[in-house]
């Protein structure tokens, strides 16, 4: 027990270049002793909640946007390579504490969520105030993209919207308070960590929000599934193809819950309505898609009429110029 009181003091009181101090006099990280570690001198204290996966930890200390109490670096394996060393650097760079803990503490730790062998107890990831976001006037770039979301519950949902929007070039992600998913953990390991670094801000107000920047001059341009003929009778608001829509203003996209879809006030703000289009006739309950698979193709149809989308393509040098006959292997 003289190792655990050494790391209980070591945690609460030195700092991580103490704790990798300590470890290069001798004692081999995950070594029989740290084996001994009880889960509750893992545990994380109350406020603080344990991030886990590997691209989120590493993208939560190069953000810097929350406070890291503890890293927790699975033991038993040769050596840390790649992301996982410079994590270990990061963290000695900021007297982070650092564990070796055994895999079977992570997993009972984590839940039994793949944590790809690394945690870290952080505080937790709040929303910017809507205020931030409000104050975002279109200016002279007529390609500005906001992606608004009301109600979404279900945080593996959440996370793989917010990856797609990172990925497509989203600005800023604005969710609604009310029914909401808070930015989880979990939502941050299903996003690979783009929570992380995307600017998601909240409402409690998604209506006068939407309102808002309409009389700013942005586009609040709504979805809605694959419209039956009750739908388009029903729909005050034109209902049109994401493929037909053009954008040349800035735009705010808006998202409704998994089940129920935009709610009838948020609905009426908005000045159209986009759906997807199935590639055949669809039985009943397969009329809709899972709202992140959703979010990424109306992005994409979106995003793809961005000025320089293509640049890559145009830019990248061929891998053989077609002129020139193949090179012969010398050995033919």
């Amino acid at each position: 027990m003289g190792l655990l009181s050494t790391l209980t003091v070591a945690t609460g009181y030195c700092s991580g270049r103490l704790v990798a101090r300590h470890f290069s006099r001798g004692v081999r990280p995950g070594g029989e002793e740290l084996s001994r570690l009880r889960l509750d001198d893992l545990a994380p204290t109350p406020r603080l909640e344990l991030l886990f996966g590997l691209s989120p930890c590493l993208l939560a200390l190069r953000a810097a946007r929350r406070r890291v109490a503890r890293l927790l670096l699975q033991a038993g394996r040769a050596g840390l390579q790649g992301e996982r060393a410079e994590l270990l650097r990061e963290a000695e760079a900021r007297d982070i504490p650092v564990l070796r803990p055994r895999r079977q503490k992570l997993d009972a730790l984590c839940r039994h969520q793949v944590h790809q062998g690394v945690c870290m107890e952080v505080s937790p990831l709040r929303p910017g105030a809507c205020r931030e976001a409000e104050e975002v006037s279109p200016g002279d770039d007529h390609q500005q993209l906001c992606l608004v979301l009301e109600g979404l519950q279900d945080p593996r949902n959440l996370g793989a919207v917010l990856r797609s929007a990172h990925f497509l070039g989203v600005d800023k992600v604005i969710i609604s308070q009310r029914n909401s998913c808070p930015l989880t953990p979990v939502v941050s390991k299903a996003s690979a960590g783009a929570m992380e670094v995307m600017d998601v801000f909240s409402t409690d107000d998604l209506a006068g929000f939407l309102q808002a920047k309409a009389r700013q001059g942005w586009l609040v341009a709504g979805t809605v599934g694959c419209p039956g003929p009750e739908v388009s009778q029903s729909s005050q608001t034109p209902i049109m193809s994401c493929l037909e829509f053009l954008w040349d203003q800035p735009t705010l996209l808006v998202l409704g819950n998994e089940g129920s879809g935009l709610s009838q006030e948020v609905q009426a703000s908005c000045r159209l309505l986009l759906t997807i289009l199935p590639g055949r006739q669809l039985p009943p309950g397969l009329e809709s898609l899972n709202v992140s698979v959703a979010a990424g193709i109306l992005l994409h149809s979106i995003c793809s009429q961005r000025k320089g989308f293509r640049a890559v393509e145009k830019t990248e040098k061929p891998l053989q110029d077609p002129q020139e006959p193949p090179a012969m292997s010398k050995g033919l």
